[in-house]
């Protein structure tokens, strides 16, 4: 009998924090700014003999900033620890961590486990560390960029709590849209500001035990998140099906080629030869401070999007589509706050036409300029019928892409929409008049030629007639037409 698997996953994720300067020295964090490689250095972030860290405040008050979002105790007693492994990336031959104590421990995210049933996956720690400098490989060496070395990142491990790729997809998205509503990490998984690591097992249906597991490394993005674990647990369900056995490894992603592969053995705490770091004392945090953290945090993507249900009568999914970033909320609470229209009309033209020029253009809603005032006056001149939905996305289109007052554009393209029931009726007739042979075949039957009677409406008039009057005159036009 066939076996069913249930594959285990914990995640790590790695997140370069928002500050001026690194994590032990003064030099700039921007290191993507730097005009040439190795030089945005010093002595410091070199590992140089002699040179002394020196703890960077900015970098623990938004790491203690995060432990709080995610629900966790913040160590008011945490230290530094040397953790030792030899890579080229790694100038010191050891990396600045923290170990035993970390800046904050036990907390927990709430995410979708299968679409519908809400699971709690537990956060083992959140703490902070200097990242590793660059190396770009070429065909018979690698080059090392120590611009990035030092910079504070803030690692995030949950405890191996999921059990399906969706969910570890749904607690990487939140986990990034929690650092992005607290603006301590862009997110941006393309410059590899961001990276996810996937620790996987796989085991029976029904069994508790845990079973080897594999270490996908600097995942940069969430489909290689979801197609390498998709992938790793495949792998594993078959090796285990054919009587093999799971090596403990970490593993790369080959995103070309659709497949994980072998990095080197997989490394325990003991290997790193963790020690206090001994030129940093340890952090002592007072309940004042941690309290006055915790009066920064906003409100965050979760308890906005169930504000965004009982408050605008929105669906969960159009609710977390507009609290998926920060300032799209907010932009949606302008627009609703200026506007008569229903909250979820606003919804609907912030996810279509709008979104919908955005992504064409390449554009995100930090780059928007239009503000929320043109925005509503536009949806409000469709919503009371001033102009139609038509001539409402060419106002749109124009707003979005030189600006202006939406009624001065609307005068200027002649865009009012026409509501004169007389004059309407006046145009249907003439239409049905004009198309007897249209309408013997509608009233026998082909009615999607009622699609054609109106598209000849909407032509005659430049979109301009009011659809709704449109569409009850034709009815009633075609009906006293049956023989």
């Amino acid at each position: 009998m066939k076996l069913t698997y249930e594959p285990i996953i914990g995640l790590e994720i790695h997140g370069e924090l928002l500050t001026n300067s690194k994590m032990f020295c003064s030099c700039s964090a921007d290191y993507g700014s730097a005009p040439e490689p190795n030089t945005n250095i010093c002595p410091t972030c070199t590992g140089l003999p002699g040179a002394m860290p020196v703890v960077n405040k900015k970098a623990t008050e938004l790491a203690a900033l995060v432990g709080l979002a995610l629900n966790c105790s913040i160590n008011k007693h945490n230290t530094f620890a040397r953790k030792n492994y030899y890579y080229p990336d790694l100038p010191k031959g050891y990396q600045i961590s923290q170990y035993e104590l970390p800046i904050a421990e036990k907390g927990w995210l709430e995410v979708n486990a299968d679409g519908e049933n809400q699971l709690k996956v537990r956060v083992r720690r959140v703490h902070i560390e200097e990242d590793t400098a660059k190396l770009s490989h070429e065909k018979n060496y690698a080059l090392v960029d120590f611009n990035r070395a030092g910079v504070p990142l803030l690692e995030i491990v949950s405890e191996p709590d999921i059990r399906t790729v969706e969910a570890a997809l749904d607690y990487a998205t939140k986990v990034r849209a929690i650092l992005r509503y607290l603006g301590v990490n862009s997110g941006d998984m393309e410059k590899g500001v961001l990276r996810f690591e996937a620790n996987i097992s796989v085991r029976p249906v029904g069994s508790d035990e845990f079973r080897t597991r594999t270490e996908i490394k600097n995942l940069n993005s969430f489909r290689a998140l979801t197609r390498a674990s998709a992938y790793e647990i495949e792998r594993q369900i078959q090796i285990y099906e054919s009587g093999g056995t799971v090596v403990q490894e970490t593993l790369g992603w080959d995103d070309v080629r659709g497949v994980t592969t072998s990095q080197r053995s997989k490394e325990e705490a003991h290997d790193y030869r963790y020690f206090p770091e001994p030129d940093l004392p340890p952090l002592q945090l007072s309940d004042a401070w941690i309290e006055s953290i915790r009066s920064q945090l906003p409100e965050l993507p979760e308890a906005k999007t169930k504000r965004f249900i009982a408050d605008f009568g929105l669906t969960p999914s159009e609710a977390r589509f507009l609290t998926s970033e920060r300032t799209l909320a907010n932009y949606f609470e302008s627009v609703v706050a200026k506007s008569k229209s229903p909250a979820k009309t606003i919804h609907s033209w912030i996810a279509g036409e709008f979104m919908r020029y955005l992504n064409d253009s390449g554009l995100s809603i930090d780059d928007v300029t239009l503000a929320p005032e043109s925005f509503a006056k536009l949806i409000d001149m469709v919503t009371d019928k001033t102009i139609g939905a038509s001539a409402g996305k060419t106002v749109l289109t124009e707003l979005l892409t030189k600006g202006g007052d939406p009624v001065q554009i609307v005068k200027e393209k002649n865009l009012l929409q026409l509501t004169d029931v007389n004059a309407i009726q006046e145009l249907v007739t003439k239409i049905l008049n004009d198309n007897p042979k249209e309408v013997d075949e509608y009233n026998a039957g082909k009615e999607t030629l009622f699609q054609w009677f109106m598209g000849q409406v909407a032509r005659a008039t430049k979109g301009k007639a009011d659809p709704n009057v449109a569409k009850g005159l034709m009815v009633k036009g075609l009906e006293e037409r049956k023989k």
